[in-house]
Order: structure tokens, then C-alpha cells, then sequence
């Protein structure tokens, strides 16, 4: 019996699942195959160099599913930003209707989204963040954990904890992120009040993932161990795989006196980075991955995967379900 949440009426999807939006990641291949598969897939706008690339990108998308998709516009910290509203425009004109926004001053993009009839998720690391985006007129939050790849913000707050604070102060759905990868992952945030989740590094070692092989193996080769915080002391933390650059960087910040952005800006380029799904060398630059790598020991298509996640899920369910046992009453 399929899973019924606010998220799938909401999307009209099958499986309660989100494919997060990634840097060079989440391409017209991946999304498209999300979306095949029961879930939401996301292009990734900033992966495409121009708002027009952005445009064929989505309608090479369309050709490859009939399901509905969505782009993520990811606003960072930046000298040169890029050209958001360019971006956005673009999505919508191409008759996108679902976005996932995060980052710094949502406001602009959200209040556009929504003028003009949008579906719009936007991901936090925090519940006053989640309360102004509420107000803002988000349709669903995206709540993100400490355990989350990428930048977790600078409160360490598991997921535990800050989904059960979701359950209690906001009013509009919100899906959980950071650390999902399977059924019982899913059936324990529905548990605590959430319509679904959003997963990133999972998807990213699947087969229709754009990255290379080696890394694919290298996150199945993976525990929870393998990842290590960037950027602590510049007040921008991200959480990346564990390798030599990113130790590097952490040597860097540990240094007496501490260190700039310029100190590390060669290290953690991201060009660098995109190499490393390109070549397949985990080593040539910063890549992010989360936690939840200790969970990922295969690499199925999404169609498997989110059938085993929606299976697993429902006999998660039931066995919590079969916890409850009917009174019995004393005899005198």
C-alpha cells in the first residue's frame, strides 16, 4: 500500500523522497530518473553556466520523463553572485513549478515563486530560519541536521532534536534532511512529524549519478567516519569527505592566528572539486558527502532504491503499528 504524505499530494509523486539539490550533480540524467522512479528529481541551477543552459537543461529533462521536477537555487556567499533572478526566470519560463531554495536572503526569489503560483520547499539549518521562511509563504520546509553533507550552519543541532522542535513551532509541512538513506530513515521522521526527506549523498551513488565510478565506490567503501568540517573558524562550515585536501584545510585553520579565506582558496576551488567526479581521483579537491555515507553499500538505479526505501519504510511501519496491543482489563 503506497505512502499517502502531505509531500506527495503536494507534488504529486509516488514516494515521499526529494533528490536534493547538488553542485555538478543533480543533471537532466539524475532528476529525470528521481522522478521516473516515484520521487522528485532536482536540477541543480548553479551546475549550469547561464540561465540558457539552465533552459536546456530542463527541456532536456522533459525528454527523458513525464513526471514532475523541480530546480534548486542555491543562494552563497560570493564577490561576483551569480545571476539569480536570471535563473529563476528561466526555470519558470520553461514552465518549472517547483523549487527548492536555500541559503542567504531566500526572500526575493521566494516572493517571486510565489507570485506566480509556485510550489516552493526551502531548506534550513535552524527553526528560526524555518519560522521566516514560513512566514515568507513557503509551501514546505526542508529541515537540515547537523549530519547533513554540504553546510549544516553553525549550531550543530542533530536531526533528532531539530525535527522534534519542527513538530512543535512551525505550521506548514517540512521534510527532513541530513543523514537519510533508507525505509527506516523514512519512517522515522514521518514518526516525528515530517511529510518525507530530502537525500543528497545517497542519490549521488546511484547508476544514473553523473560521477565517476571510483568516487561511487569510494562512499560504499565509506563509514560515517570519513567526513571532516571545513570552514569552522571562517564561520561557514561544510561538511566534507575526509581527504588529504580537505585535512589540509583543516591543518590551515588550526594554525596559530588561524587563517583567511585566501589561505585556502586554491585548496578548496571548485573546479577542483568537479575534477574529482570527472577524473574519479577522491583526492584532486573538496567534495561533499554526509554521514549517512555509513549507511550506502550498494549502487542501485533510483528505481530500485526508492522501491526498497518505500518497502522498507512500510514494514517499518507496520511493526510500530503491531506495538500497540489492546488493554486488557483487570479481573477482580
Amino acid at each position: 500500500m503506497p505512502l499517502e504524505t502531505h509531500l506527495t499530494k503536494l507534488l504529486g509523486i509516488r514516494v515521499p523522497v526529494v533528490q536534493g539539490g547538488m553542485q555538478w550533480v543533480g543533471v537532466p540524467q539524475l532528476a529525470a530518473a528521481v522522478s521516473n522512479a516515484g520521487g522528485l528529481g532536482l536540477l541543480t541551477a548553479l551546475t549550469q553556466p547561464s540561465p540558457d543552459a539552465l533552459r536546456n537543461a530542463i527541456r532536456e529533462t522533459r525528454k527523458l520523463t513525464d513526471k514532475n521536477f523541480g530546480v534548486n537555487i542555491t543562494l552563497l556567499p560570493s564577490i561576483n553572485p551569480p545571476d539569480y533572478e536570471g535563473y529563476a526566470r528561466a526555470a519558470f519560463e520553461e514552465g518549472i513549478r517547483i523549487f527548492e531554495t536555500a541559503g542567504n536572503n531566500p526572500g526575493p526569489l521566494i516572493r517571486f515563486f510565489k507570485a506566480n503560483g509556485c510550489i516552493v520547499i526551502h531548506k534550513c539549518t535552524t527553526i528560526r530560519h524555518a519560522k521566516s521562511a514560513e512566514r515568507l509563504g513557503v509551501d514546505c520546509l526542508s529541515i537540515d541536521g547537523f549530519e547533513c553533507a554540504g553546510h549544516p550552519g553553525e549550531e550543530d543541532i542533530g536531526g533528532l532534536v531539530l525535527l522534534a522542535r519542527a513538530a512543535q513551532e512551525l505550521k506548514v509541512p517540512y521534510i527532513a534532511s541530513g543523514g537519510f538513506a533508507d525505509g527506516r530513515g523514512l519512517a522515522s521522521v514521518l514518526a516525528l512529524g515530517a511529510c518525507g526527506v530530502n537525500m543528497g549523498t545517497r542519490f549521488m551513488c546511484t547508476v544514473e549519478s553523473p560521477i565517476h565510478q571510483n568516487i561511487k565506490e569510494k562512499i560504499v567503501a565509506s563509514t560515517e567516519r570519513d567526513t571532516v568540517h571545513i570552514f569552522r573558524t571562517l564561520h561557514n562550515t561544510a561538511r566534507v569527505f575526509k581527504n588529504s585536501v580537505a585535512q589540509q584545510v583543516v591543518a590551515l585553520e588550526r594554525r596559530p592566528g588561524g587563517a583567511k579565506f585566501e589561505d585556502v582558496r586554491e585548496l578548496v576551488s571548485g573546479q577542483r572539486g568537479r575534477q574529482v567526479y570527472e577524473k574519479g581521483d577522491a583526492d584532486i579537491g573538496i567534495w561533499t558527502a554526509g554521514i549517512v555515507m555509513g549507511l550506502i553499500n550498494d549502487i542501485p538505479t533510483c528505481e530500485d532504491l526508492l522501491r526498497t526505501i518505500e518497502t522498507e519504510a512500510e514494514e517499518t511501519i507496520g511493526r510500530m503499528a503491531a506495538l500497540r496491543v489492546p488493554s486488557v482489563k483487570a479481573k477482580l
